[in-house]
């Protein structure tokens, strides 16, 4: 059973579009590629068939796992500007350059795009964090020294 998912407003937003997407449109058109390709005949040895029905197995999980991180979704409301947390955009110092993370639900984090999980090793740390306050995480190059710049 999945414990309560921190999520943003937008990140929550974004998964109940996804799930409408599966639900609406991607299902449907599995379920008629899977009829389509039932009307050719022998299934042990039709690769269309068993291609939908691998997309269908696929799509059947996301549905039930979307529906299950919606079900148990906790959107974080904004908190004071001058502690870091869920939804907070950080810029912090880190050996000698800046980098600016927003801090999101484990659902949402995509780190090419700055979103970086709250149960991250550095979000984790970040969480609670106020301006000036400085702090290491252990990374596979070894210990980061980060200091938080700005928290908006």
């Amino acid at each position: 059973m999945i414990d309560t998912v921190y999520l943003t407003k937008e990140g929550l937003d974004e998964l109940k579009i996804e799930l409408k997407e599966l639900v609406e449109v991607k299902r449907p058109a599995v379920a008629q590629r899977i009829k389509n390709a039932r009307e050719m005949g022998d299934l042990s040895e039709n690769a269309e068939y068993q291609s939908a029905k691998e997309e269908q197995s696929y799509i059947e999980g996301k549905i039930f796992e979307l529906e299950e991180i919606i079900k148990h979704a906790k959107v974080q409301a904004a908190g004071p500007k001058d502690v870091i947390s869920v939804g907070a955009k950080v810029t912090v110092h880190i050996d000698g350059s800046q980098e600016v993370f927003h801090v999101v639900g484990a659902p949402e984090a995509d780190p090419s795009k700055g979103k970086i999980s709250l149960e991250s090793p550095l979000g984790s740390k970040l969480m609670g964090k106020k301006v000036g306050e400085k702090f290491e995480v252990e990374a596979p190059i070894g210990k980061l020294a980060y200091t938080i710049l700005k928290i908006e």
